[in-house]
């Protein structure tokens, strides 16, 4: 089974709110809610990925030292295995827009479960409801 390696981050607004991007219609799992992020490429570490992707989906830059690591979801779906680390961040430049037509929701940690999310990020919850 290919393993497909995703980063994932948890951005915390200062009202302690978490954001959440909704897939958008045509791509799989369209109008499920998860975390902003996106697959690491070949030679790319998940840390550099997420900058890369926070710049492409939202327009908004962060840095490395602003990448907490918090946990972690291996997934089997039906054609692939996932694996996801989620960051958490606090610290970026810019506004969060978005870029790739999907739709973007602040979300306070307790509401998370009222967003039907994919089947990996679900278990991600408990976790950084317990951090936050």
């Amino acid at each position: 089974m290919k393993m497909v390696l995703v980063s994932a981050v948890a951005l915390v607004d200062a009202d302690g709110r978490v954001l959440l991007s909704q897939r958008p219609a045509g791509k799989p799992m369209a109008g499920l809610w998860e975390f902003p992020g996106g697959k690491v490429e070949p030679g790319e570490t998940p840390e550099a990925a997420l900058i890369r992707e926070l710049q492409e989906e939202l327009g908004i830059d962060t840095w490395q030292s602003c990448l907490a690591p918090l946990t972690f979801a291996s997934h089997a779906y039906d054609d692939f295995h996932l694996l996801m680390p989620l960051f958490i961040c606090r610290k970026w430049q810019g506004a969060p827009r978005p870029r790739e037509g999907q739709v973007l929701k602040w979300v306070r940690p307790t509401a998370l479960r009222d967003y039907p999310m994919p089947a990996a990020d679900a278990p991600l919850i408990p976790v950084l409801q317990d951090w936050l």
